[in-house]
């Protein structure tokens, strides 16, 4: 039987790609801070799904804690058929205004995180022949708005070359791209969405039951969405000086 293994499931898409694989009858290893937030929606799908379900607490800011869950990747008498790297939050302040201790630790889940677990999970994969890979980004990675969106560029640059590395081994890796989605993220950064159209917002559900038949497909970018594979489409042939243009007139100082 398959497994799978998700960082931040207990939100969110996380959330989402755990239901989602527990109800195909895949057997999950739930990743997050939060224990009894954890064990809850374990119970959960072990009596909708009838499937087993693991509790692996983790803080993905401590390299500790990145390890344990690196080494749990690892293992051979219990192996993980797939990685979904989901966790991650955004900061509501812009770089200069926070403090640097605050974006070392989101650079260690958003993008060094990524960079250890795929590293564990794609050496054990390869070695069975057999695997999958997704690592959660954003069309955000195009922009040039903070810390968030190099974070998330990198996340994109890198997956792409684990696919290619990995082509041939039976492994696949899959960088998803979305855009605004109905989770909790905004709230838990404290952003104000009220007046974004009701057209750019993404259905989670939706959204990963694409991501992985796209990952069934074998394809090395997801974006789900016709609006954001549009947007996603444009940004890659906009010139950048139109892209940072935006970005300066985001930042610029408020004259109230």
């Amino acid at each position: 039987m398959t497994t799978a293994l998700v960082t931040g499931a207990t939100a969110g898409i996380g959330r989402e790609f755990a239901l989602q694989l527990a109800a195909r009858g895949d057997n999950v290893v739930l990743v997050a801070r939060d224990v009894a937030r954890m064990e809850a929606f374990a119970a959960e799908l072990r009596e909708a799904q009838g499937v087993e379900v693991e509790v692996l607490q983790a803080d993905l800011t401590r390299r500790e804690d990145i390890g344990r869950v690196a080494n749990r990747l690892a293992s051979t008498d219990a192996p993980v058929d797939i990685l979904v790297n989901n966790a991650g939050y955004s900061l509501k302040k812009s770089f200069l205004d926070n403090e640097v201790e605050v974006e070392e630790a989101v650079f260690e889940v958003l993008a060094r995180a990524v960079l250890v677990l795929s590293h564990a999970a794609g050496n054990a994969m390869r070695a069975r022949g057999r695997g999958s890979i997704i690592n959660v980004s954003s069309v955000a990675s195009l922009l040039t708005s903070g810390t968030y969106s190099a974070n998330k560029s990198y996340v994109s640059v890198f997956t792409e070359g684990l696919a290619a590395e990995l082509a041939g081994t039976g492994v696949t890796a899959t960088v998803l791209c979305p855009g605004f989605t109905h989770t909790e993220f905004h709230e838990r950064a404290d952003l104000d969405m009220s007046k974004l159209p009701d057209f750019m917002w993404l259905d989670a559900p939706r959204l990963v039951r694409d991501a992985l038949a796209d990952v069934d497909k074998g394809k090395v970018v997801s974006v789900p969405g016709r609006q954001y594979k549009a947007f996603y489409t444009a940004l890659r042939v906009i010139p950048r000086p139109l892209v940072r243009s935006r970005s300066r007139r985001a930042h610029r100082p408020s004259s109230d």
